[in-house]
């Protein structure tokens, strides 16, 4: 299999080159200016780029629960959640399962039933789809469980999150009334129960640092989220967490590069022009120097949308860009195999066009050396 004539992004530079697929294995057998026979994908006036490798994606949430209480089958949810993601150039996805104190979507029963489900299907997906545990902090009776799971290899990333209420709690975590709809309580016993975990604060600290070691010990990425100051960054950094989610100032960001941690932000961010609760602008960040990585977050379009985006306002050049949503996050999640087009890695690519430049379309995706997702077969030849 070939995929001739595009431009071709290899070694952070454009050319026109040929990749070869080697059937038997799904990798990439070679990349040159001239690929030989066989049969061949016709890529002339079109990009082509490693897949979208999406490291924090819990945009199928809205599958699961389109509204609050009203729930459909966790196959449904994820098939169309893949059909959604190859759509968008998107070859490995981890789902950002939220297991948390909340009863209901992010309940203990949801995160095992999502997890098992992701088990399940894997084979027939088209992305190759993994677990980024959102692990909530206070959910403190669910860590043996969690230590178990990492020691099985069953979770791919592991995100410590402290979503609990508070006057101090970034903005989206402050909607009580959203949340308790979410959890299926009242407000009134939300409320209750987030007073009985306060009560259990001086626990969390030794929970992190209990299941980071586990983590650890099973080659596991682990990710800080909302790091609100350069010494939550630097505790958690003591810990092996070399990822920032979504830090919420320029000083905790600037710690997190200065040592050489990775920043995710949100491609949304980008795509949008600026941030959904306020915050600063991910496009800004990047042009800093403060970011490292772009994930679809809530919206799967976003991370194929986003490096254009980036190019077409001049804070990175598409080669540059692409980096954000390919190598860079393949590197944060500890996979070596993938994020290029080189030969030996794995024959994840998007071709693209990009004739509107701010509505790029993923006109072909290969995961491992299949078709998963294609809008013109008369390319084929």
């Amino acid at each position: 299999m070939r995929i001739q004539g595009g431009q071709t992004l290899i070694d952070g530079a454009f050319v026109e080159a040929d990749i070869v697929v080697d059937d038997q294995d799904g990798a990439i057998a070679s990349v040159g200016a001239n690929g030989g026979n066989g049969r061949a994908y016709d890529a002339r006036g079109l990009y082509v780029l490693p897949g979208i490798v999406d490291i924090h994606a819990d945009a199928f949430e809205r599958q699961l629960m389109p509204r609050p209480g009203v729930g459909f089958p966790i196959d449904l949810a994820l098939q169309e959640s893949d059909r959604q993601a190859v759509g968008n150039g998107i070859t490995t996805l981890f789902h950002g399962v939220t297991w948390s104190w909340e009863p209901g979507l992010r309940s203990a029963d949801n995160a095992r039933a999502v997890l098992t489900g992701i088990e399940q299907l894997q084979p027939s997906l088209g992305a190759d789809t993994r677990c980024h545990l959102r692990h909530g902090t206070y959910n403190l009776d669910a860590e043996t469980e969690i230590a178990d799971w990492l020691g099985d290899r069953r979770i791919g990333m592991l995100g410590f999150n402290d979503h609990m209420p508070s006057a101090s709690a970034p903005p989206r975590t402050r909607k009580i009334a959203e949340m308790a709809a979410r959890a299926g309580l009242t407000v009134e016993d939300f409320n209750a129960l987030v007073e009985r975990l306060r009560a259990r604060a001086n626990e969390v600290p030794g929970s992190i640092e209990r299941l980071a070691r586990a983590a650890s010990a099973s080659t596991v990425a682990t990710l800080s989220h909302d790091d609100n100051s350069p010494a939550q960054r630097q505790w958690f950094r003591a810990l092996d967490c070399r990822v920032a989610e979504f830090p919420v100032n320029l000083e905790t960001a600037e710690d997190a590069t200065r040592a050489g941690d990775n920043v995710v932000m949100g491609a949304p961010n980008v795509v949008r022009g600026g941030s959904h609760i306020g915050w600063v602008a991910a496009a800004d960040m990047i042009g800093r120097g403060l970011c490292t990585v772009l994930a679809s977050d809530y919206y799967y379009p976003a991370p194929l949308i986003a490096p254009f985006r980036l190019a077409a306002d001049k804070v990175a050049p598409l080669e540059k860009a692409w980096s954000f949503v390919s190598e860079r996050p393949a590197q944060a999640a500890g996979l070596d195999d993938r994020g290029a087009l080189q030969t030996g890695k794995r024959a994840d690519i998007v071709v693209v066009d990009a004739t509107d430049p701010l509505r790029p379309k993923a006109v072909a995706t290969m995961s491992q050396g299949r078709f998963v997702h294609m809008t013109d077969a008369t390319r084929f030849n």
